[in-house]
């Protein structure tokens, strides 16, 4: 009876062992996946850190160009001002806008319709309307006119 009892025990320890091993072996499987995504997750972050250190490298090197730019465009606004102003003091104040000869079509432009509406205002005043001659053609006369189509 003990060889029962022991082959019982036996197979019980046994039966329990091979539970236990494979519960252990999940969660030691577990752990493995989990160390093995821990690592992966760091070298996911170390390459991110090295990502944004580019980014940012190349952003300030953008940002200096744009600034050298700046400075290069202000010191020809400056110098262009100063140029304008040189050449504002130098030059006559008071420059025509148009030239002397276009000046001069303009000026006998301007003498040639003022002696037009001088001619037509003459016009007018020696020589009446129609309306109010001397010779009146009677289309306007309250008179009645004699029918010349009869039937």
């Amino acid at each position: 009876m003990t060889v029962v009892i022991g082959l019982i025990i036996f197979i019980v320890g046994g039966i329990a062992g091979f539970i236990i091993n494979k519960i252990s072996s999940t969660s030691s499987q577990e752990h493995k996946k989990l160390a093995e995504q821990a690592s992966q997750s760091e070298e996911d972050l170390a390459q991110y850190k090295l990502d944004v250190a580019k980014h940012l490298d190349s952003s300030a090197k953008l940002l200096e160009q744009m600034n050298s730019t700046c400075q290069t465009a202000m010191k020809q606004m400056a110098e262009s001002t100063t140029l304008l102003q040189q050449a504002t003091t130098t030059e006559s104040i008071h420059m025509p806008f148009f030239s002397k000869e276009t000046q001069e079509q303009l000026a006998e432009t301007v003498t040639l319709r003022h002696q037009k509406k001088t001619a037509l205002t003459s016009e007018r005043i020696t020589e009446a309307p129609l309306d109010y001659s001397n010779n009146p053609s009677g289309l306007f006369v309250d008179k009645k006119q004699s029918v010349t189509n009869v039937e």
